[in-house]
């Protein structure tokens, strides 16, 4: 008979209780270690509630401080406020020579001096003015007593206002036996002139008090500006390039509101001003320079500022014309103001978000008053500036700034998952409507597409893989399929691929198919039209290929001679060598290229190609557009591998340009050698140059500078073989992460030979606006670049061209071309 093996018992909670007959030291150690456990978990569930007790008394606190401390709190920011909107004046005149004590009471003497006479000029109005109100006491009179009248008069509601009056009447008429009230009014003796003065004293004391701490601090601010902001570099920690990008953007947007503001009010009050003289209103100046003033407290300033004129106009002329025009000039500055100046001006200046500066305008109201109204907006944009740049505060950023708080792809995806089709769509077209120039072309438009694809719509396919496992469940998948499907039909109608080619058997018919998953096929569409709107045939399949199907039931695909496999699997190479052993015995004249859309490039190696027996690995929907491109349609190399830049329409007026410049003069030659070289230290990369790019030679000037190194003796290279023939192709940024991606520069040998991996070029511009050659960085591995330092970049070349021009300008004595 057969022996009866005992099968293992299924893990249980019990398993981890010790036996009965363990020792008792074990049983003790074994319980103390589950009550551990059980003490953590327990822990590790009160931590968050905690930190948030925590973070809320912290905030309690910090309020209670500004309101108990405002007598010392409000000075001091007012004085700050003063302290941006006067240091640059101190700063410029301390750059002419003159000492910082010397700069600093010569600008605040000044203030104090403006802000004096312009006191004394419009106390003088406000006295003419009270001398000339009793004259129009019998236009007051005569207009109250027409309104008394015309409110008086019969109306609609004539009937209910007369019931109401009479049943009000009727419940306050006293009864019989009540005695009659006499009425009795307390006089009270006149106060003595001494005591008159004191009290008069005594409200003025404090406001003077508070001016003079605040003229104090502005003083010994700027005075010790630079001792100052070493102190509060040192309080936020020992970071310093942190601390140092936090204090210079705060003096930034705080600067920047301030002056934007003095001239928004400016703008506002010359024409109220001009507008009152224009309407016959008396003061007009007086009430202009109010204007200006109150424009200074947000929401409410500009409202009792107007009130004044309003009042005025309906007391000096007997009719209501004044009046009127008076109130439509009030609006109309308003609308202008509001809608056109301050959007214009302000921009981004604070980066907080309306509903930010609105409630922020509430809080400090109620904490500080009329002055926390003044303050609140430069306050709040502290705040802002404090939480992007502390970890602690990052929910200040998040709740107070204007930037949206989520990427695109995350906003697409989240708009999807909602079953928001509508906004999704929307999102996609600004997205690609904002990546167009003024005048798009069709190239354009197809490059805005597939920009959108490969930075929006595939990222946001990589997250829904990513929570496909974690947090998807069958509803939002489902609302995912739908809205994606949906917004890709939208843009495949709004932007139609161009028509087929003519003989597509020479050219080859590209078809796209998914690997295993809905997020594959859908990434094989957005290939597919990104390659249509590139000209080529290219079609894809509506479902992706199952393992439970043979390729019968997929479709006939001998007239297709690129196959692109698309998959967002991590790992997906067991399964794409079980489809493609498949599909060569089936289809062995196919010409296979994979798309791993969720590998990294560094991930895959040179031999991959000949193991998996493909074409081309791409790992981005950019990359390969390219590499399709130019297999399925060759472009046409030099004997030397490399596939040259277009000449632009107008290379002769651009060389042209480029001959007068002066910028291929040997004495520019140190410019460009100072450029590169500060390039390559800014941006920690191993070559820099200054390329001008002629009809057939790219000139570099100091040469291929090494980081560190010296220059070649004979700098330049084929126009065909150089990278920043594109940057004049292009009229704009060349970057290139990886150029051994690029199917353009992948075989240059030229590159190759140098060993450059990574290439970011801006255009050097003439005054005329030609594109004369390219400030380049170059590196000998791949690396990326963002927006901030793309932007020092195209910095770096202006100042450059400004150099040169100058420099031309002392050789031919002419002025530079504006």
């Amino acid at each position: 008979m057969p022996t009866e093996r005992p099968s293992a018992a299924p893990p249980s909670s019990d398993a981890a209780v010790p036996a009965a007959g363990a020792h008792p030291s074990l049983q003790s150690t074994e319980v103390g270690r589950q009550e551990l456990a059980r003490t953590l978990v327990a822990v590790e569930s009160v931590v968050p509630a905690l930190r948030l007790l925590v973070g809320l008394a912290i905030a309690a606190l910090i309020i209670l401080a500004l309101y108990l401390g405002q007598a010392l709190l409000i000075p001091l920011a007012l004085a700050c406020l003063m302290g941006f909107l006067l240091d640059p004046a101190v700063t410029r005149l301390q750059r002419w020579g003159l000492p910082r004590l010397v700069a600093t009471l010569m600008v605040v003497a000044l203030a104090l001096g403006t802000i004096g006479g312009l006191g004394a000029y419009l106390g003088n109005q406000v006295a003419d003015l009270s001398a000339d109100l009793p004259k129009y006491q019998k236009t007051i009179r005569t207009k109250l007593r027409n309104l008394r009248t015309l409110a008086r008069g019969p109306s609609m509601w004539e009937g209910a206002v007369r019931t109401y009056s009479t049943v009000e009447q009727e419940m306050a008429a006293p009864s019989a036996d009540t005695g009659r009230v006499q009425q009795v009014e307390v006089v009270r003796d006149e106060d003595k002139p001494v005591l008159r003065l004191a009290q008069w004293l005594g409200k003025v004391s404090e406001p003077l008090t508070q001016a003079g701490i605040v003229l104090l601090f502005v003083i010994l601010i700027l005075l010790d500006r630079d001792d100052l902001r070493d102190r509060l570099l040192r309080l936020m920690g020992g970071n310093p390039h942190v601390a140092t990008d936090a204090m210079d953007e705060a003096a930034h947007r705080i600067g920047r509101y301030l002056r934007m503001q003095c001239i928004v009010n400016v703008a506002y009050g010359v024409p109220m001003a001009a507008g009152l003289w224009l309407i016959g209103v008396p003061g007009a100046i007086l009430w202009g320079v109010l204007a200006m003033v109150m424009r200074f407290v947000p929401y409410v300033g500009p409202l009792v500022a107007a009130v004044f004129p309003l009042a005025l106009a309906f007391a000096v002329a007997p009719g209501w014309d004044m009046l009127m025009w008076t109130l439509a000039l009030v609006l109309v500055l308003e609308l202008v103001s509001n809608h056109i100046v301050e959007p214009w001006l302000y921009g981004s200046s604070t980066g907080l978000s309306t509903l930010a500066i609105i409630i922020a305008a509430t809080f400090w109201t109620a904490l500080w008053g009329p002055i926390g109204l003044i303050l609140s907006t430069p306050l709040t944009a502290c705040c802002l500036v404090l939480g992007r740049y502390l970890p602690g505060l990052q929910f200040l950023e998040v709740l107070l700034g204007s930037q949206p708080v989520m990427d695109a792809p995350h906003r697409l995806y989240q708009r999807l998952l909602a079953e928001d089709v509508s906004d999704a769509i929307a999102l996609a077209r600004s997205d690609i409507v904002q990546r167009l120039p003024a005048r798009p072309t069709v190239a354009d438009k197809a490059a805005a597409v597939e920009g959108f694809y490969g930075q929006v719509a595939l990222p946001a396919l990589k997250l829904a893989c990513k929570h496909h496992a974690e947090a998807a469940t069958v509803e939002h998948r489902m609302r995912l399929s739908n809205g994606m499907e949906d917004l890709l039909e939208e843009l495949t109608e709004d932007y139609p691929g161009a028509p087929g080619l003519a003989d597509a058997a020479a050219c080859g018919r590209v078809h796209c198919v998914g690997a295993r998953w809905a997020v594959d096929a859908w990434a094989a569409r957005m290939l597919a039209h990104s390659l249509q709107l590139q000209g080529l045939p290219a079609t894809s399949a509506s479902h992706a290929l199952a393992p439970d199907r043979g390729l019968d039931a997929i479709g006939d695909w001998q007239e297709v001679q690129w196959l692109v496999l698309s998959t967002l699997h991590g790992q997906p190479h067991i399964l794409l060598r079980q489809w493609l052993r498949r599909i060569r015995r089936r289809y062995p004249q196919l010409q296979v290229v994979l798309a791993l859309w969720n590998v990294s490039p560094e991930g895959l190696q040179g031999e991959d190609l000949q193991r998996l027996g493909v074409q081309a690995l791409v790992t981005s929907l950019h990359e390969a557009v390219l590499r399709i491109q130019q297999a399925a349609s060759p472009v046409p190399t030099t004997a030397q591998g490399c596939v040259p830049a277009r000449r632009p329409l107008h290379e002769a007026q651009r060389l042209q340009h480029l001959q007068r410049s002066g910028a291929l003069d040997a004495g520019c030659t140190e410019v460009y050698r100072n450029a590169a070289l500060k390039a390559a230290h800014a941006f920690d990369v191993k070559y820099a140059q200054v390329s001008l790019v002629d009809a057939d030679w790219v000139h570099t000037p100091g040469g291929l500078l090494v980081h560190g190194g010296v220059p070649p003796a004979s700098p330049g290279l084929p126009r065909d073989a150089s990278i920043c023939a594109y940057v004049v192709q292009e009229g704009q940024s060349v970057v290139v992460d990886s150029l051994a991606r690029d199917p353009r520069f992948a075989d240059n040998p030229w590159l190759r030979r140098a060993g450059i991996q990574f290439y970011a070029g801006v255009p050097l511009v003439d005054a005329e606006g030609m594109v004369l050659g390219s400030l380049c960085i170059l590196h000998d591995a791949p690396r990326n670049i963002d927006a901030a330092g793309l932007a020092v970049l195209q910095g770096m070349a202006r100042e450059v061209m400004q150099q040169v021009q100058a420099r031309a300008h002392g050789a031919t004595g002419a002025p530079p071309a504006a």
